[in-house]
């Protein structure tokens, strides 16, 4: 008996009882199909769970085992960059007899570049921890006055040029911050030292100010060569360096800068830029006063 297609009757059509029993098992095919395609659908998207999850669990023991090399190398690269700076030290300082002008000038070479690698090691290192999830935040209250005297403590020694002034703004108006402030001073060293890096004259100027709703902004402004806007996405990427006559004189991981954001994030914060080439650049950092979870201020400082 030839098959019809009930389905285009209307639906008060009266059937015979085999025409009944023809329909019936039309529907009863179409379920058993529909169960079928049901049943193999199902069976592809447990398998391609199952291959998410393979894929997953890959990714996590290579991003560990990325996280573990570059943590065993940092490490014990140190003992080496130690000892070097050591050895350097003390030729610098004549301890084992006088310097000619050329060997003093080679040794010095020597430790600029162990300084170099020293800092390279380290932004590994905190690279591999971020990764990692290692990263312990010791939030508490500091004033933006000592921060920005430390800072200014800090970079005294090395600016050498005479072309180039550092200036830290008084943070007026701002309050203590419950931050981990030594997180804070790190994505600022890289901002700052950046900046000095790349302005051959001129100034670079470091300040803080309250934005939006109970955020502070610190903000590292320079008047240095500038970075073109093709290179602006990817600023703040792992080892991106700008390509520049100055960059390729002066050496540098490319890390500080992708540093500084994962850290500003850790700090439930952000990070941005505006950069004009031949006009300056502009580095910040926008943190929210108080770490989440902090203790009332009046009770902190009691």
């Amino acid at each position: 008996m030839a098959s019809h297609d009930y389905s285009r009757l209307p639906p008060d059509t009266p059937l015979s009882p085999d025409e009944l029993r023809e329909a019936l098992d039309v529907k009863t095919r179409e379920c058993e199909g529909l169960r079928a395609e049901l049943e193999e659908t199902n069976r592809g998207v447990l398998a391609l769970y199952a291959e998410l999850d393979i894929q997953a669990e890959q990714l996590r023991q290579a991003t560990e085992l990325k996280s573990r090399f570059l943590a065993y190398m940092s490490h014990e690269f140190r003992t080496p960059i130690v000892a070097i700076q050591s050895i350097t030290r003390l030729l610098i300082d004549r301890v084992d007899g006088p310097l000619t002008t050329e060997q003093e000038r080679q040794v010095m070479f020597v430790r600029e570049t162990a300084a170099e690698f020293a800092d390279m090691v380290n932004d590994l290192l905190d690279l591999a921890k971020l990764e990692a999830g290692r990263v312990d935040v010791s939030p508490a209250w500091f004033d933006m006055v000592a921060l920005f005297d430390t800072l200014r403590g800090m970079f005294k020694p090395v600016l050498t040029n005479p072309e180039v002034s550092l200036i830290f703004e008084e943070p007026h108006e701002v309050p203590t911050l419950y931050s981990d402030d030594r997180k804070l001073s790190q994505i600022l060293r890289n901002f700052i030292s950046n900046a000095l890096k790349f302005t051959p004259r001129g100034e670079v100027r470091v300040s803080a100010r309250l934005v939006g709703e109970g955020e502070v902004m610190f903000s590292v402004k320079d008047t240095g060569i500038g970075i073109p806007a093709a290179m602006h996405g990817a600023v703040f990427q792992d080892f991106i360096q700008i390509d520049s006559p100055l960059q390729r004189r002066l050496r540098g991981s490319g890390l500080g800068l992708a540093l500084s954001k994962r850290l500003a994030e850790v700090l439930g914060g952000r990070v941005g830029f505006e950069s004009e080439v031949d006009v300056g650049s502009r580095f910040y950092v926008t943190l929210p006063l108080t770490y989440p979870a902090a203790p009332a201020a009046g009770a902190a400082k009691a």
